[in-house]
């Protein structure tokens, strides 16, 4: 891998380190007996698992415990920071997949536990005590999009997945599912705790990151994910990921 800082991984390790991946770069699913932070420090990226998806742009990072199966795709030319704690040192942490927002001081602790140097073993636990330190808050879940485990939610949301886009109905959705519009909305509540509007908005956020870290203009990113003109578009990206598309794109110029 071109530019790669990325140690190689090793049978019972977790990877760690730092490298350019290509767009679309995909790790497919696997488990560490470490905790993981993945990070973007350019570009964005999703992890899966089977609670469900959650994607970080430059402002967030995902955390995975020990022993959770999960898998990792990149957007745009990423920058990848993967810093492994210690099953030892998780215990501060959450103990689920999440997603946390970066700030300043998080940032540069991430960068540094990635870079070039090499510290000794205790200037990198003392490093990681920042890093474990700066995320003791809530999570944030507004990027989180939850995997359905009832057969005729799956079919919908598959359908949503292969074209967001879309601009279907529940009703006609059910329809293929061979259920109706008021039990597939009872479902979506208690089985992803979440409406069907919730969840398509966030799923269509998803798909904007990715096409805004490709590049795409704001107005065509808009009309490619569902929304009938950019003014709705903007204010539901904001209300998501808190910070308006332009801004997350001239970020990246940035990172």
């Amino acid at each position: 891998m071109q530019e790669s800082r990325q140690s190689s991984p090793q049978a019972g390790a977790t990877p760690r380190g730092g490298g350019w991946l290509p767009h679309g770069f995909h790790l497919g699913t696997h488990s560490h007996p470490d905790g993981q932070l993945v990070y973007a420090a350019a570009g964005a990226l999703a992890t899966t698992t089977e609670r469900g998806t959650w994607v970080a742009p430059a402002s967030r990072v995902t955390w995975t415990p020990p022993g959770f199966d999960h898998s990792h795709r990149f957007y745009g030319r990423t920058d990848a920071r993967l810093v492994a704690i210690p099953a030892d040192e998780c215990g501060g942490l959450v103990a689920y997949p999440s997603v946390f927002a970066v700030s300043p001081l998080l940032r540069e602790a991430l960068l540094a536990l990635t870079g070039r140097d090499r510290r000794p073993p205790e200037a990198e636990k003392r490093l990681r005590a920042v890093v474990v330190d700066e995320l003791g808050e809530t999570p944030q879940q507004s990027l989180h999009l939850p995997e359905p485990r009832d057969d005729r939610l799956r079919v919908v949301t598959d359908l949503l997945r292969a074209d967001p886009g879309r601009a279907t109905t529940l009703a006609e959705l059910g329809r293929a599912a061979g259920a109706s519009e008021r039990t597939l909305s009872r479902l979506f509540h208690a089985d992803l705790g979440m409406s069907f509007h919730r969840w398509r908005t966030i799923l269509r956020i998803h798909h904007a990151l990715v096409r805004l870290t490709d590049g795409q203009s704001v107005t065509d990113t808009a009309v490619a994910c569902g929304w009938s003109n950019p003014s709705t578009f903007i204010e539901a990206f904001s209300a998501v990921v808190g910070q308006t598309p332009g801004r997350y794109q001239a970020g990246l110029h940035c990172a």
